[in-house]
Parts: structure tokens; sequence; C-alpha cells
């Protein structure tokens, strides 16, 4: 199975009181790297989160964003210490009489009411969301992956067809290829006497021969292919292979020099690259 590193997803829970809103977004990269924001979530949330995706995701820049809004309730509690001491302060203050002082006199006064906002957060319900978002991501990047792998067969099938039309003429341009040079030697030479001229000429058409490398792209072609159809394919290595292949169509379109065969290399080294391009793309 092809799975790409970019993918999306989200899930949300909403009420009266409560909004829990997770959005997972995933992009290339060499390993696994995980952001959660915002930031200041617990530990043990923190630590859930990194080894869910660890389980599901091998490669990729994770971004996870939560939107978290809970119920509050407000705990209010009196210093009368505090109280106490401010009353002792003023009680020797000709103008006052503490007697006449009412508790609504002192409440805004610093230090004699003490509030606690107790927030009702629900550990569950956030990673039950989380959870959601995951495997829609995970599923995400599986359809992407799917994408990606029938690009790969089609260009896989272009290099096939061009690769066979190749050898099936390899022998008939090494003859071409010989037939030119003996002719270039002629013109040169004035006559094509010589068991030595000969064999130089048969070296040149050999040395331009393509069957190995036609042997070697067909090679990796059946490497790649199997790659492909494994569960866990490695998207490095499917990267080195395309390596590979495209240093053999290369060295191809180098040594063919027949004008209509030479294309066809160079439209399997184009084909080629565009998967190298894609290959960026795999977990």
């Amino acid at each position: 199975m092809t799975t790409s590193m970019t993918g999306f997803g989200t899930s949300r829970y909403l009420d009266k009181d409560t909004e829990v809103y997770c959005e997972i977004k995933s992009v290339n990269h060499r390993f696994l790297d995980v952001s959660i924001k915002p930031n200041d979530i617990s530990h043990e949330l923190d630590l859930y989160i990194r080894e869910a995706i660890s389980k599901k995701v091998k490669r990729g820049s994770i971004d996870i964003r939560f939107k978290l809004k809970f119920p509050s309730e407000n705990t209010y509690l009196v210093n009368q210490s505090s109280i106490k001491n401010l009353l002792s302060s003023i009680k020797d203050l000709k103008s006052v009489n503490t007697k006449d002082i009412k508790f609504s006199d002192i409440k805004d006064v610093p230090g004699i009411i003490k509030t606690e906002q107790n927030i009702r957060f629900n550990k569950n319900l956030v990673k039950k969301i989380f959870k959601e978002a995951l495997d829609l991501l995970v599923e995400n990047r599986k359809i992407e992956g799917d994408k990606i792998k029938k690009i790969f067969m089609l260009k896989i099938n272009l290099i096939k067809r061009n690769i066979k039309k190749l050898s099936s003429s390899n022998k008939k341009l090494t003859k071409i290829r010989s037939d030119n040079l003996k002719d270039k030697v002629e013109q040169l030479c004035g006559s094509f006497e010589g068991e030595k001229l000969i064999q130089e000429v048969a070296l040149l058409a050999i040395k331009h021969d393509v069957a190995e490398e036609i042997e070697r792209i067909n090679f990796h072609l059946e490497s790649l292919s199997k790659e492909l159809s494994l569960k866990n394919c490695s998207g490095k290595k499917i990267d080195f292979i395309l390596q590979e292949l495209f240093r053999e169509t290369s060295t191809l379109s180098v040594k063919l020099d027949h004008p209509q065969y030479k294309q066809l290399a160079l439209d399997m080294k184009l084909s080629v690259e565009e998967m190298r391009e894609q290959a960026q793309n795999i977990e």
C-alpha cells in the first residue's frame, strides 16, 4: 500500500458550554516530526497524542491544533485574617467607626476575597475527538497514496513500452551504427580494407550497444513495481530505486543517436524525473 505524507483530518464536538475541535495537517518530512498547539496541554495528554501518532504514521511533519472550551465554575474564599488586619488598622481613626463598616465596603479591597476558577476539563472527550481526526488523516493519506501509485503505474507502463521498442530494435540499431561508421571510414580512407579496421568499427558499435542498460532498466522497473505492491512500501527505498533508474535512462539517452529512439529514451528519463518528484510524498 502506497501512503502519502500529505494529508488532512478534522473532528469537532460542540454543545452549549463545550467545544472541542482538532485539526491535523501532514506534509513531507524526512522523519516523523509532531507539533501540538496549544502547547500548554497536560504532559499525559501530550504523551498520549505522540504515541498514537507514532503507531500510525512513520514519516511526515504533523501539525496538530486544538480549540478547547469547557464549562467553568468559580469558588470564592473570604480571607478573615485580612479583614481583621484591615479593621485593626482603621479602628484608631477618629473619623471612621468600624461598627458602621459593612462587608460591601471592603469586599473590593485586595486580598479580602480570593476567586478561583475551576475548568471542568474533559480529557476523555479531547482524546476521542483527536482519535477521530487522526483516523481521517490516516485515511486521507491512503487516498493520496493511491493517487500517487496510479501515476507511478502509468509512468512504469510507458517506460516498459519504450523499452520493448528499443529492445526489439537494438540489433537493427547496432547494424545501422556499424554501417554508418564504415561509410565514414571509407570516405576518409578511400577504401575499406584491413581486418584491424573492421575490428575497430565493431568495437565502436559495441560501445553504443544498449542491451545492458535495457536489462538493468527492466530490473529496476520490476523492483519498483514489487515495492509499490507491498502492504507497507517505503518511500526511501522507492527514491533509491528511482535514482538508479534515472542513471540508466540518462546513459541510454546518451548512447542512442538515432532521433526516433533517442526520443524514446528522453521520454523515459522525463517519466523517471516525474516519479522522483512524486516519491517525495511517499511515506
